[in-house]
């Protein structure tokens, strides 16, 4: 998966974050480049890979929907999208407008389904991908655990010279022994490879 998913709010505005989906799209060309049979689903406005197959969605739970539906027959799922966690609870038929005299808006938001959650009792390696801010390792081996992935993927967002738009990454991979492997900084391609070494590993 690649890119950030959108919420709507209205026709207009939609909740969304940074991602440009391009993590997701370098490694869906290395498993390409390898042999692999690859589905991609993108939320991102980039070109099609060749050689791929890719279905475009919008938001979390059109997202879900695929998702689930190509991990019947999958080996692997690697969850680079940026998925939101929370959506809008009421999404407006026609634009909002501003009210006379109004200086705040209040938006009610309900929690997104957890992608990697619904997906239960498949034979199939999963990665997902940790954004954090902070306490980078803490935070992945967390999300390791609580959504019972094979490997995760960390990314420090706050380093300068990689992350969100970026043609480069710095990255930790961890796996399900809990140790911590620093990649260095790497083009995405590069890092996707190295990805895919570790998911090549545990298909065994």
């Amino acid at each position: 998966t690649a890119g950030g998913t959108r919420e709507a709010i209205d026709p207009v505005r939609f909740l969304s974050n940074h991602s440009s989906g391009k993590m997701g799209y370098a490694i869906a060309e290395a498993a390409r480049d390898r042999g692999a049979s690859v589905f991609l689903v993108s939320t991102a406005n980039l070109p099609d890979p060749v050689g791929v197959d890719i279905l475009r969605v919008s938001s979390t739970a059109e997202m879900q929907k695929v998702v689930v539906k190509q991990c019947e027959t999958a080996d692997v799922l690697l969850m680079a999208a940026a998925v939101s966690d929370w959506r809008p609870a009421d999404v407006a038929e026609q634009k909002m407008k501003k009210k006379s005299g109004e200086d705040k808006w209040n938006l009610s938001l309900v929690r997104n389904s957890d992608i990697v959650g619904s997906i239960e009792g498949k034979k199939l390696i999963k990665v997902g991908f940790a954004a954090e801010s902070q306490r980078l390792k803490q935070n992945a081996r967390k999300k390791l655990k609580s959504k019972g992935l094979h490997l995760v993927v960390g990314n420090d967002i706050t380093a300068e010279d990689s992350g969100f738009g970026s043609d480069n990454n710095r990255v930790v991979l961890i796996g399900i022994d809990g140790r911590a492997e620093d990649l260095g900084l790497l083009t995405k391609y590069q890092t996707a490879y190295r990805i895919l070494d570790k998911v090549v590993s545990l298909l065994g």
